[in-house]
């Protein structure tokens, strides 16, 4: 049966870097486990792996996912992974979509399948034991490339090639490949910016704009994931001046509409921001003097604490930044009572929005990501065992007072300043 695939897949023994790393990939990772697990169930079972894994390994890319795909059906998987005990849960059962998790490394194993029916959001499926039917419903040939543990590709669409050639091809018809689920336009965008050599095919551009209207159909939760994949400092700063993947792009995210911002960073702000999250790039392109950023917030399901840091960036700068005075003592009430994070946003929020590459706002983000957040010397036993405040309201509102002099003065208040709080 092998033998027969091999001949479908056209195996090629890849002596090349690309099978040591794909070998090393299985040595150093618990896929060797998962790999034991399903070859061993039974006399035909095969797992390999397949896409982005695959495909970052050709390119020289990190691999930090790992997809497989296997010829057992989702509850085979299951009991082959449970007689190695192996942990797994179900999280895409009715698609084939088990997660096996080793170690705290997680590996999605999927089923090989045929798409019966899409709708451009959903699809039934039905599973099957051909791997050339499940590459034929894959969205690019440079994510159809399978391999087994030991670096040996099958690549039945040369996706290999174009790969190494800068060529995002759909496998057959674009038109109906998009149709099939319209994340893949933003997908198209991502990959294109990524791993194209070439300049837009203009028919596929055609193909797009004639479905961009199906975006609308798919969850917010499904496009927040793809933007997670595209809102990354190498990607975002190409997609920025690529002119036609921008206008398809925002389209689709007309709240980012500062995007612009990254196609002339200089040296100095690429390396401020090349640690930044997605979360701080996104308050980049969406914070302005509008209602933007709220709306941009209720239409998509962003956690509470995502939500709140960007809501500290946009209501610090609800007012003309010119108003602004930065200096450490000025950022030191802010700090005190936002903590790190919030001052070092506003601050690289700042740097990155000025033309001018102030020396000023380095110097501040150097401090407080350095500082603690210091300990008021003064609290309520001291006042009352030294200097007889009453405990009740009097005592809370004489602490306010000592604690806002104290914050505005640089954490420090003299004994002098502290007895006339205290005795007025």
């Amino acid at each position: 049966m092998k033998k027969f695939l091999d001949i479908i897949f056209l195996r090629s023994n890849n002596l090349s870097y690309i099978s040591e790393n794909i070998k090393d990939l299985t040595k150093k990772t618990s896929a060797n486990k998962i790999f034991q697990a399903i070859n061993s169930f039974t006399s035909e079972s095969e797992i390999r792996y397949v896409g982005g894994c695959i495909r970052k390994i050709i390119n020289k890319e990190k691999v930090d996912d790992i997809d497989l795909a296997t010829n057992l059906v989702p509850e085979q998987v299951c009991e082959a992974l449970k007689k190695e005990n192996i942990s797994y849960y179900k999280t895409g059962i009715e698609h084939g979509t088990i997660t096996a998790e080793i170690n705290g490394e997680k590996f999605e194993i999927t089923s090989l399948r045929q798409d019966i029916f899409t709708d451009g959001r959903h699809a039934k499926v039905k599973f099957s034991t051909n791997w050339k039917d499940d590459s034929l419903r894959r969205d690019f040939t440079i994510n159809s490339i399978y391999s087994d543990g030991d670096g040996n590709l099958f690549d039945p669409h040369n996706g290999k090639k174009d790969l190494e050639d800068g060529l995002v091809n759909f496998i057959g018809d674009a038109d109906q490949r998009i149709k099939e689920d319209y994340l893949r336009i933003l997908r198209y965008l991502r990959f294109f910016i990524n791993y194209s050599k070439n300049p837009h095919d203009t028919e596929i551009i055609k193909k797009l704009k004639m479905n961009i209207d199906g975006v609308s159909k798919l969850s917010k939760e499904r496009l927040l994931d793809e933007l997670k994949k595209i809102i990354q400092l190498s990607t975002i700063e190409r997609l920025s001046k690529d002119k036609i993947s921008l206008e398809l792009f925002s389209i689709i995210f007309p709240e980012l509409k500062d995007i612009k911002i990254f196609s002339n960073l200089d040296r100095s702000k690429k390396m401020l921001l090349q640690d930044e999250d997605f979360i701080f790039f996104l308050s980049l392109m969406i914070i302005d003097d509008t209602d933007n950023t709220d709306y941009f917030l209720y239409k998509f399901n962003l956690s509470k604490k995502d939500q709140k840091r960007i809501k500290v960036i946009h209501n610090f700068y609800r007012e003309k930044m010119q108003k602004k005075i930065f200096t450490e003592n000025s950022m030191n009430t802010f700090f005190y009572y936002n903590g790190k994070q919030a001052v070092t946003d506003i601050l690289k929020f700042r740097l990155i929005k000025s033309k001018k590459n102030l020396k000023i706002y380095e110097e501040l983000i150097k401090l407080f990501e350095t500082k603690s957040k210091p300990i008021m010397p003064i609290n309520a036993d001291m006042l009352m065992t030294k200097y007889k405040v009453p405990e009740g309201k009097e005592l809370g509102d004489k602490l306010k007072l000592i604690e806002n002099e104290w914050v505005n003065n640089n954490f420090q208040i003299s004994d002098t300043k502290l007895e006339n709080i205290i005795n007025n």
